[in-house]
């Protein structure tokens, strides 16, 4: 897990405060409000400039590899998928996108709730990885357009969030 969390450091970035980026401050993909969560306590914009590589990575290994139960997704490309849309859009929203593809893809009747507990596991683990990672990705690349579409302030995020996701097809080809 180490190397993959490395990777979604460098991939989300040193510090940024863009006015596009709802999430405000934020440093290597941990945003203000997830750094206060995860301290306990309000945090400042200097909070967030001051966060240590190492402490970026305590947040993904429990908030978005452990707790959401992705570490327990046996493909390696699909868990690096599912991750990587938890930290990019809510661990919850990743869960749902998950449930539903599994649900398309196999007619396990989930309920799709973002909750990756034991059945959800069991369906995704059992339906064939490259599959479900095409009908993941393809759940993610539509959810881009339904942000866009609700949010119009949201267009200039659109170009990052599809060279994202093309990264994950160019690793499999």
């Amino acid at each position: 897990m180490e190397a993959l969390i490395a990777d979604i450091i460098t991939r989300e970035g040193g510090f940024s405060d863009r006015s596009e980026d709802r999430g405000g401050p934020t440093k290597y993909g941990i945003t203000l409000a997830t750094l206060a969560e995860w301290r306990g306590h309000p945090v400042t914009r200097a909070d967030v400039a001051a966060l240590t590589r190492e402490e970026a990575a305590l947040i993904y290994a429990e908030r978005y590899i452990r707790r959401p139960r992705f570490d327990q997704i046996a493909d390696a490309a699909l868990r690096e998928l599912v991750i990587d849309t938890g930290v990019n859009h809510g661990a919850g929203r990743a869960g749902r996108w998950l449930q539903d593809a599994v649900n398309h893809l196999t007619g396990a009747g989930l309920k799709v709730d973002g909750d990756v507990g034991p059945k959800t596991l069991a369906a995704v683990n059992a339906a064939h990885p490259r599959r479900l990672f095409a009908r993941y990705l393809a759940r993610r690349i539509r959810g881009y357009a339904d942000f866009v579409q609700s949010s119009p302030d949201q267009l200039a995020n659109l170009e990052g969030w599809n060279a994202r996701a093309a990264s994950f097809i160019e690793r499999l080809a």
